[in-house]
């Protein structure tokens, strides 16, 4: 089925007749295609809805541009580096993290501080950049729309796909397949970018030992699956070899946090 977003609507849900729309101006596009500057449009809004109504953000500088460095490095070594990223830090003490469409990453306090360094930060950031590599927030719109029965030859339009967009960052785990292609994605951008690949692990490592598993670890599949299959993508050889394992450099440029 194919599935269109109609971009500037006045009223969400109202029927307007292919004349009006062509008359009108009203861009339509296509879900299946959609480019790289309309996904970066409709994340930007997807982020305003955000971070004006749902989460808050922790706004201290420094850490916000430590953050920023860790994620640009990653993004620019990503299979996906000519869109513009957005890195930004939530005020939670939950351990979590998400990514929506177009670039925007969002990471908790809480996580910065249960991370023992900088490669470990870096890896569940390389991860949100493989959904992001993999269009997965797309793709979990168009079948969610689908879903609700508002997916038609019509079309979706531009407010109604925001809403939706909200609502899969905030509430919807990721599927099986894609967690373990965000996973490979991002192993493959954190090696590139020069981190030591088993601080993707040794976080997930760490806090599958603590018992409580994070909201983002908590979704299909299981994160003892996923650290297996990490880990036999990994040479062991090599497991320990580039940046980011210096744990009193890692607590100095997160320090502000305490």
């Amino acid at each position: 089925m194919a599935l269109f977003i109609w971009v500037g609507l006045p009223q969400p849900g109202q029927a307007i007749p292919w004349l009006d729309l062509i008359l009108r101006g009203v861009q339509v596009i296509q879900m299946s295609n959609v480019s790289d500057s309309q996904e970066v449009q409709i994340g930007r809004s997807i982020n305003e809805q955000l971070v004006t109504r749902e989460i808050r953000l922790y706004r201290n500088p420094q850490i916000t541009r430590y953050v920023n460095e860790i994620g640009q490095r990653l993004a620019s070594s990503s299979d996906r580096p000519d869109i513009p990223y957005t890195f930004q830090v939530v005020n939670d003490k939950s351990v979590n993290a998400f990514a929506t469409m177009g670039g925007f990453v969002y990471i908790h306090t809480g996580l910065l501080k249960a991370a023992d360094n900088e490669a470990q930060l870096a890896g569940v950031l390389a991860h949100e950049i493989g959904h992001i590599a993999s269009r997965h927030a797309l793709e979990q719109m168009r079948q969610t729309a689908i879903a609700r029965g508002v997916a038609a030859a019509a079309g979706l339009d531009r407010n109604l796909a925001v809403q939706i967009g909200v609502d899969l960052a905030l509430r919807r785990p990721n599927s099986r397949k894609d967690e373990f292609e965000a996973d490979q994605k991002g192993l493959e951008t954190l090696t590139n970018a020069g981190y030591a690949p088993a601080g993707m692990v040794g976080f997930m490592e760490k806090l599958l030992r603590g018992g409580s598993v994070p909201n983002f670890l908590s979704t299909h599949p299981g994160t003892q699956d996923r650290i297996n299959a990490l880990e036999r993508a990994i040479d062991p050889a090599t497991a320990n070899v580039g940046e980011g394992l210096d744990e009193l450099a890692y607590k100095r440029n997160i320090r502000a946090l305490s």
